[in-house]
């Protein structure tokens, strides 16, 4: 089968950019012919909040990666659209995660020919925060395709609100270029930590929907019963870290909380991650998070909240905990973590799931998923 898959991808890093690159890996291991057609431009600089949109690593190897689609310019999508369907791909696989992208890629898709076979893989219908016209572009932006792809039940959720046309629910597999997971004690030592104490991981860009604030919180409550812990917070922040840094202050919890305000890169993840004791994401709003596989992979246990579809993929007391998103909830949670005796248990579990997250089961059932759509 000939497929286009149009998203981010290298230059452009972060999570959706490699799962982007491992999807198209896979489905070419799988026997398939293709090509990632990322942006020109995705986001311009002053809308964009973080330091850069640009990977620093190597361009990744044996990939057919183009760089074609301005967000901003409607006469680049008909032009781009036309390079489409000049290619003559079976199948257009869109990925979807923000309405300001909407009318881009829909717009694309509209103008294809009704043979060519349209799918979206949707992280997010509706953005973490709200957005001017959000509903108008989501609408217009689900009309153009054929059936959907989700990684959670919430989404799909969102999506009948929209469109009434074919789901397929898949988990979000495990990326197949990640670090192993490394000696715990060794990753501390790298890091400069402590190893008498537990650390508690919350991990990825910082922003409010997040809910950092009700962690830190929870972990000065955590604190005063087990002085022996320690939260890290690694990720570049995507609003003022004055305000988290003035809680911590106000909570006289400085020496046991560490910032790490930047971006990870892919090969660093396994020195954080092994490190750390427990991953805590403490969202007040989700769809879904690219996180948990990474915990997966690591053998890390993680605490989520009862929020969208974040813990849909985790077993409660077996591969995490599932807690209400407050602070009672929150502390409540890591506790059990702490008094829990065998913590090798999570490890077995998490090693049993990882072999239900494969790159070879998802792109089979995203193949299978485009032969059922008319």
């Amino acid at each position: 089968m000939n497929i286009i898959l149009l998203g981010p991808a290298y230059p452009y890093r972060g999570g959706i950019s490699n799962t982007n690159e491992a999807l198209c890996r896979n489905l070419m291991k799988e026997g398939h012919k293709v090509s990632i057609w990322t942006f020109t431009l995705q986001y311009p600089s002053l809308l964009f909040p973080g330091k850069t949109q640009y990977s620093h690593s190597k361009a990744p190897k044996n990939l057919a990666i183009e760089r074609k689609i301005n967000s901003l310019s409607p006469w680049n999508w008909i032009r781009v659209a036309n390079q489409i369907k000049k290619a003559q791909p079976d199948l257009v696989l869109v990925r979807y995660w923000t309405p300001f992208l909407a009318l881009a890629l829909g717009t694309i898709v509209r103008r294809l020919n009704v043979d060519i076979k349209k799918i979206a893989i949707t992280d997010n219908v509706h953005p973490h925060e709200n957005t001017l016209f959000q509903k108008q572009f989501t609408h217009y932006f689900c009309k153009q395709f054929d059936g959907f792809i989700t990684f959670s039940k919430s989404v799909a959720s969102e999506l009948d609100l929209y469109v009434q046309k074919p789901i397929v629910l898949l988990q979000h597999p495990i990326n197949d270029k990640l670090p192993l997971p490394s000696d715990q004690l060794k990753s501390q030592k790298e890091l400069a930590l402590d190893p008498s104490k537990t650390y508690f991981l919350f991990f990825g860009l910082v922003r409010k929907y997040k809910g950092l604030d009700l962690l830190l919180k929870a972990f000065s409550r955590l604190l005063k019963k087990h002085r022996n812990t320690h939260l890290l917070i690694v990720g570049e922040h995507y609003e003022s870290s004055q305000k988290y840094r003035k809680l911590v202050s106000s909570l006289q919890i400085e020496a046991s909380v560490t910032f790490e305000n930047r971006y990870v890169p892919t090969h660093e993840l396994s020195k954080w991650f092994s490190a750390s004791d427990l991953v805590v994401q403490p969202y007040k709003t989700a769809s879904q998070s690219g996180v948990t596989p990474l915990s997966i992979w690591f053998n890390k246990p993680t605490l989520v909240t009862k929020v969208g579809g974040l813990y849909e993929s985790v077993v409660h007391k077996k591969t995490g905990w599932i807690v209400e998103p407050t602070v009672d909830g929150i502390e409540k949670g890591m506790e059990d973590f702490l008094n829990s005796k065998d913590k090798e248990i999570y490890k077995k579990a998490l090693q049993l799931q990882q072999k239900k997250l494969s790159w070879s089961h998802f792109c089979n059932e995203c193949i299978k998923f485009s032969k059922t759509l008319p």
